[in-house]
């Protein structure tokens, strides 16, 4: 499976971040009609042709997603707009 691994760095307390992943995370819900759930500091989500985590670290978010042949061909425009939250919420 093709794959997006972005890392973006962060200054904000373990609560702070977590709310603004959750942030991220419904954003990315709303646009690509995925499920999360929390396991740890680590949110999971999955659906049809897509999965993957946004890790919370304490001076960096991590985002792995796993993408199914036909999300591969959208790899591009799916990267740049996760970057494109991630750095509206961490910035």
């Amino acid at each position: 499976m093709p794959s997006i691994d972005i890392r973006h760095p962060h200054c904000q307390s373990h609560d702070d971040a977590r709310a603004a992943v959750e942030h991220v995370a419904e954003k990315i819900q709303e646009r690509f009609s995925i499920d999360c759930a929390w396991n740890g500091d680590a949110l999971e989500f999955n659906r049809s042709g897509v999965e993957g985590e946004i890790r919370l670290l304490p001076s960096e978010v991590h985002v792995v997603m796993r993408l199914g042949f036909m999300l591969s061909m959208l790899r591009g425009p799916i990267e740049s707009e996760i970057r494109r939250y991630l750095e509206r919420e961490f910035s």
